[in-house]
């Protein structure tokens, strides 16, 4: 399955896509996590020190092997310098699958081992001195784009991305690309704010949205909460002594976690699951076609100098029993 965690700056979301990520790796499940933030905070929450965080190979930097990997065989791509963000795969292409072992993550994942399991950690990398005044971030997270396109995924395995602050991840077709999308606010007028936003821009594309309520200190913030997003409210976290434990680098295990809180990620977990129900690999096909074709008209096709409509695969979607190349 594919979870996206949103919300405002500032709102936790890192903290809380850390702290489902720890729940599902107890449960040994495969597990992909992937830092899509402009701000890289996601393996510090996941107890790497700032040495070890540093060292994670950025994805953008591997965009040619990605490209490489994942154009295979399919004759519709001439070549890697053609494939943009959106380029969708067909028949020929590589596709990815959480458990294998592949270029992919032998050059950007590393393994991050946590209570009762481990996971495989990606990273957009940060904005580096080369990029300011010359680079969006969206291009750094293209490989990402990339890589969720070509996922193919089943029940009980998870690819966990900390998508970037506000309605920033809305300049790309990615926001399309998840089973499930858990968006974090706090009980404030701002905190709801980019829930307004998103709900609006996500309404027209079948995006499963559920909002998780954060640093709630009583039962009124919780009434605030439920009035302005109304059923969209899934839990609510208030403080955790367990997460300002490891904030301080003083990590806990993570059975010791509060009570409450472990509950609130067994309904996150009980929520995904339910999501996967739904899963339509045709509709997620034509909406990657969708975005391919709008970003091909806009900028792709002056770019690469190729009509880019020609990548489309008319026969193929993408599921579970699509053809893999040798």
């Amino acid at each position: 399955m594919k979870i996206a965690f949103v919300g405002k700056g500032g709102s936790g979301k890192t903290t809380l896509s850390s702290l489902f990520l720890r729940h599902l790796a107890a449960q040994n499940l495969p597990l992909v996590a992937v830092d899509a933030d402009i701000n890289q905070h996601l393996a510090a929450a996941l107890g790497l020190d700032e040495e070890e965080a540093a060292a994670l190979p950025a994805l953008g930097g591997q965009l040619r092997l990605i490209k490489e990997y994942l154009r295979g065989e399919n004759p519709r791509i001439a070549s890697a310098e053609s494939m943009i963000k959106t380029t969708p795969p067909g028949n020929g292409s590589r596709l990815l699958r959480l458990t294998e072992e592949n270029p992919i993550y032998d050059a950007c994942a590393r393994r991050v081992e946590l209570d009762g399991g481990s996971l495989r950690l990606l990273a957009t990398g940060p904005f580096t001195e080369s990029d300011l005044g010359v680079a969006c971030y969206h291009s750094k997270t293209g490989a990402v784009e990339l890589c969720l396109n070509h996922l193919v995924d089943g029940r009980d395995e998870f690819m966990v991305v900390d998508m970037t602050a506000g309605s920033d991840s809305f300049a790309s077709g990615m926001f399309t690309r998840f089973d499930m999308t858990f968006l974090v606010a706090e009980p404030t007028r701002k905190g709801v704010s980019v829930y307004r936003q998103y709900k609006e821009y996500a309404r027209d594309f079948g995006v499963s949205l559920r909002v998780l309520g954060n640093k709630v200190q009583s039962e009124d913030d919780v009434e605030f909460l439920r009035e302005e997003v109304g059923d969209d409210l899934l839990v609510s976290f208030g403080h955790s002594a367990w997460v300002r434990a490891l904030e301080k680098g003083r990590p806990l295990p993570f059975s010791e976690l509060e009570p409450e809180n472990s509950r609130a990620l067994h309904e996150l977990h009980a929520a995904a699951d339910s999501a996967y129900d739904h899963r339509d690999w045709g509709r997620y096909t034509r909406q990657t076609i969708h975005f391919h074709l709008r970003n091909a008209q806009s900028w792709g096709n002056e770019r690469t100098g190729t009509d880019l409509a020609a990548q489309v695969d008319p026969d193929f979607v993408l599921g579970e029993q699509a053809p893999q190349p040798a």
